[in-house]
């Protein structure tokens, strides 16, 4: 009877498809096969939208609220120091343009713990300054939603490192 039941579970993670009225067989696998790459989309995706910030109030927000859906306080609590400091009134005024390019994201799987390694490039009127950052934090596995596709929320995220780089004047013609 074990081995009936055996056999059954096994055959409902088969799945025949027609692919020009030939059966394909495809099988059925769990989220775990591709967490890690779920993992890393998702810290991408979240650092995307929190640095990409070009010269348009809306533009920020729009990206803010986006990216708070994919972390926890410790997200908002940057956003909101930075805003105390003016950090986003510096971008508007000088009409700058914030970009972010992941390096590389490393990802402990056994406990979803995570560095984030990034060049910040921030380009003004006259200059165009780039910065290295660095970031940790925890990932939760949390049910998928519209705003949040990964299923994953980041929790205990600091900024370990973000430190000048380059530093270029633009010519003035």
């Amino acid at each position: 009877l074990a081995f009936c039941f055996s056999l059954v579970k096994a055959e409902r993670k088969k799945i025949y498809v027609l692919d020009n009225d030939v059966p394909v067989l495809v099988k059925q696998t769990g989220t775990e096969v591709n967490l890690e790459v779920e993992c890393k989309s998702h810290i991408n995706l979240f650092h995307t939208l929190f640095f990409t910030l070009p010269p348009d109030d809306e533009f920020i927000k729009y990206n803010m609220e986006k990216a708070m859906y994919l972390i926890d306080d410790s997200g908002l609590k940057q956003y909101n120091n930075l805003k105390e400091k003016g950090y986003f009134n510096t971008i508007l005024a000088s009409s700058a343009t914030v970009t972010i390019m992941t390096d590389s994201i490393k990802v402990d799987m056994n406990n979803l713990s995570f560095e984030y390694y990034g060049i910040q490039r921030i380009e003004r009127e006259t200059s165009i300054l780039k910065r290295q950052l660095v970031t940790t934090g925890k990932l939760r596995q949390i049910p998928r939603t519209e705003n949040n596709p990964h299923g994953l929320i980041i929790t205990d995220w600091k900024t370990i490192l973000n430190k000048d780089l380059d530093y270029k004047v633009k010519k003035n013609f």
